[in-house]
């Protein structure tokens, strides 16, 4: 099912600006036995990002009805979209100032991954690098190009995810996910500072390792961090928590360590 500013439909005007320049701003839930998963985080971090690209959209409690009439029909534990543009304008970078925000609600069949992701994934390098831009840090923005770019590298299926580094050489993410590594206890993850995703399984992540009295760091990481790392994991909304059992094309391994399984046991008893 697609809404469209509320209604069944599933055309946008060529004028659309998130169309024309990825001008706007998505969210993915999984809705999961008949409950949509930590709607409010989402919901949140999607007006922030409004907010930081001035697009002037309040309308969460459209959204949250909106939101309602789609899970209604959706039978499934299924895949949310939420996609929010700045609305129509003529052509040209800059934005009217008169746009009327566009909203975009869709369904999508959860992904079939297997079960043994949960026990152990390989990922491999990128080639791609993501550029620096701290304006558009952490926000989860329309121009998804580097992304797209980086997962066409490959085709294998047993390959789950890619590990993208940045133009200075530092760890940043995965493609569709962040990143997590266990170092002598700790939980250390890249900071989102120049670039990156706040996502908000990692943020639960962090919630949890504070709750567990684990010590968190956020900070700079190279491929170093990952060759010391004595566990690692990818996080996001649909997967969840998925374990980095080798580093394809090297010698890399890590267990599906105690640790992880820690996080994962907790993360089924949270508050969603």
């Amino acid at each position: 099912m697609i809404l469209i500013n509320g209604q069944p439909d599933n055309r946008i005007p060529v004028t659309d600006r998130g169309l024309q320049y990825g001008d706007g701003l998505f969210e993915t839930l999984a809705f999961r036995r008949g409950k949509l998963e930590f709607l409010n985080a989402h919901l949140q971090r999607l007006m922030w990002g409004c907010e930081r690209l001035g697009i002037n959209f309040a309308d969460k409690d459209k959204l949250e009805v909106e939101l309602a009439t789609v899970c209604a029909q959706t039978a499934e534990d299924s895949v949310i979209k939420i996609m929010v543009t700045r609305g129509s304008g003529g052509r040209g970078y800059k934005a009217p100032e008169e746009a009327e925000p566009l909203r975009i609600i869709s369904s999508h069949p959860m992904p079939d991954y297997p079960e043994s992701c949960q026990q152990g994934i390989t990922v491999r390098l990128c080639q791609h690098r993501l550029g620096i831009n701290p304006a558009l840090a952490g926000i989860k923005h329309l121009n998804r190009l580097e992304q797209v770019l980086a997962r066409s590298e490959w085709d294998d299926h047993t390959i789950r995810e890619g590990l993208m580094l940045d133009i200075n050489d530092k760890l940043v993410e995965g493609t569709m996910s962040n990143l997590f590594m266990i170092q002598n206890g700790q939980l250390v993850t890249p900071t989102i500072a120049e670039n990156g995703i706040a996502g908000i399984m990692r943020g639960e992540v962090i919630k949890l390792a504070s709750k567990l009295d684990i010590p968190v760091t956020e900070k700079n990481m190279s491929l170093n961090d990952l060759e010391q790392a004595d566990e690692v994991f990818l996080t996001n909304s649909i997967i969840e928590i998925w374990p980095i059992t080798h580093l394809w094309n090297t010698d890399l391994k890590w267990p599906y360590g105690m640790l992880t399984r820690r996080f994962q046991a907790e993360l089924k008893q949270a508050e969603r």
